[in-house]
């Protein structure tokens, strides 16, 4: 697996972000969309529909965008089926496998800020983590969601590997990483 130092190298056309809940997959997509030119494709728009409905047309919009030669998108939506559309085209992923206190801190910033603000995110949806937070239900509280899928990826990459062995995974243990090799695409 290339570490962090050697993936400034690499020049993919289509990128996965994978990790957990809170870790900065979308922050880290817009970033190399733009440092590489990319569309990003912002895949919680293409899942909620109104009301957190997920959308019936979710996976043939993964289906479209996955076609495309140019794109970077968070890996997420996992169990609905996105792993055997978006593996196969992407070229690399990049794992944000952070200390849990930075996603936790990162997580509980995020859900405060969007609620306090009334922030859109898609179709008209509005944070309800605060809302949320005391609710017992995994799938409706963000924050257990996230204590429960926290080593998820790392309990799937090796299999990822095998299954998928033209992927490209680049690991970051930490933020200063992921921002030293950002630094390094850009210089």
């Amino acid at each position: 697996m290339p570490t962090a130092d050697d993936a400034p190298a690499l020049h993919p056309s289509r990128v996965l972000i994978a990790g957990v809940t809170g870790a900065g997959k979308t922050t880290l997509a817009r970033r190399i969309a733009a440092v590489w030119g990319l569309r990003h494709v912002e895949i919680d728009g293409l899942f909620h529909g109104p009301d957190w409905t997920p959308r019936r047309e979710f996976l043939d919009d993964v289906r479209t965008f996955a076609a495309e030669d140019r794109w970077v998108t968070e890996w997420q939506y996992t169990s609905k089926g996105t792993d055997e559309i978006l593996a196969p085209r992407a070229q690399m992923v990049l794992w944000l496998d952070y200390p849990y206190r930075v996603v936790r801190s990162r997580l509980v910033r995020r859900t405060v800020s969007r609620q306090v603000l009334r922030t859109e995110l898609w179709n008209g949806n509005r944070e309800r983590g605060l809302l949320n937070i005391f609710n017992r239900n995994a799938e409706d509280n963000i924050l257990l969601w996230q204590t429960k899928t926290l080593h998820k990826w790392a309990e799937r990459m090796p299999e990822i590997e095998a299954r998928f062995p033209h992927l490209t995974i680049v690991r970051f243990g930490h933020p200063r990483e992921t921002e030293r090799w950002l630094r390094a695409l850009s210089g």
